[in-house]
């Protein structure tokens, strides 16, 4: 894939989540091969330590069969027909364990790396890769270089353990002409077992390595220069839905901040249907009693709730509750309503035994 062409400057600022999600909507997430193949390779290897006593009875078996259903065969169409599919179906069923476990490494190596995702886009056609010119591009491009000295370091690594481990063994396999066949077997699938070994080891060296620079590449891939995230900032700001999101938790917030105030306050004076407003008056501190809080229904409801918790006062007074229900919180009680309020906290604080 070719690089994206940076606008408005270096590529110097973190991703956004919004970037990070449109690169794994598009399929462009940090997945190294290298891991799937280590995984593979080193489960299957695992597997068939495990598995091969099973797959060897079951082969026997079957080449046994071969043999005796030889013995009335007839080399007619149908009966080759036959016997070709009992073959088959024998064979598969020997192998069904190793290619589940196939699929089965392929999709949890895939979901450890990038988590459950699934999309269509990179399936989509690109016309733009059809171009001869721009493909030669990418042949010859940074990604390509760094691609061809991966595989090339995988290999010599590999071929180097394969060899370094047979010089190692030379001299036992010299004598090997003089043992028995068995013997001979076992030594070469001792040997076998032991290059196997030493390969996955070093694959998977080499997948935590990739995997490392997998992620970083696809970081600095995501990253966004200030000009983006201007834009970035202005398109969220335009979406209505996010507007919404953005009110919805300012008010979550406000709720929660005048909820916390409503234990200072000295009074909850209600419409008893749904209306609370808790009042609030320190001598010297205030110059008219203050609304602390106020709600209605449901947030009525709360501000009772603890009140009663506090010990607050709570006093039925609809028309006040009314009027002080139109006043923003943190707002003073209008001076017209001082003597009704001032009777009201009177009241309260003979209740205290403060008056």
């Amino acid at each position: 894939m070719a690089e994206e062409a940076p606008t408005g400057g270096e590529r110097t600022e973190d991703a956004s989540s919004k970037r990070r999600e449109d690169f794994r909507k598009k399929g462009q997430v940090a997945q190294s091969k290298e891991v799937q193949t280590a995984a593979l390779f080193t489960l299957l290897l695992l597997f068939w330590s495990f598995y091969i006593g099973i797959f060897g009875r079951k082969l026997l078996i079957l080449i046994q069969s071969i043999w005796q259903s030889l013995e009335s065969f007839s080399p007619t169409p149908s009966q080759t027909m036959q016997l070709a599919l009992f073959v088959i179906k024998e064979c598969a069923i020997i192998l069904a364990p190793l290619f589940l476990l196939v699929v089965i490494v392929g999709i949890a190596s895939s979901f450890f790396q990038i988590g459950w995702l699934f999309t269509t886009k990179p399936l989509s056609p690109d016309f733009s890769k059809m171009n001869p010119i721009a493909g030669f591009g990418r042949f010859f491009s940074k990604k390509s270089f760094i691609e061809v000295i991966k595989s090339l370091s995988k290999v010599t690594l590999i071929g180097w353990l394969a060899f370094s481990t047979i010089i190692e063994h030379f001299n036992e396999a010299l004598v090997q002409t003089d043992t028995s066949p068995m013997a001979t077997l076992v030594f070469i699938g001792v040997t076998a077992s032991l290059i196997v070994a030493k390969v996955c080891a070093i694959l998977i060296l080499l997948a935590f390595i990739d995997f490392l620079y997998v992620k970083w590449e696809m970081e600095e891939k995501m990253k966004m220069t200030k000009q983006e995230q201007k834009e970035e900032f202005k398109e969220s700001e335009g979406d209505p839905h996010i507007k919404s999101q953005i009110r919805a938790i300012q008010q979550e917030m406000a709720r929660k901040r005048m909820m916390a105030d409503v234990p200072g306050a000295d009074v909850i004076i209600t419409n008893p249907t749904h209306i609370s407003i808790a009042l609030r008056y320190r001598a010297g501190q205030d110059q008219a009693p203050i609304i602390v809080a106020k709600g209605v229904d449901f947030v009525a409801m709360k501000i009772r709730e603890i009140a009663r918790e506090n010990s607050i006062p709570i006093i039925e007074n609809p028309p006040v509750a009314r009027m002080l229900h139109k006043i923003e919180i943190g707002g003073s009680v209008p001076e017209e309503m001082f003597a009704v309020v001032a009777e009201i906290l009177a009241h309260v604080y003979s209740l205290k035994g403060k008056g």
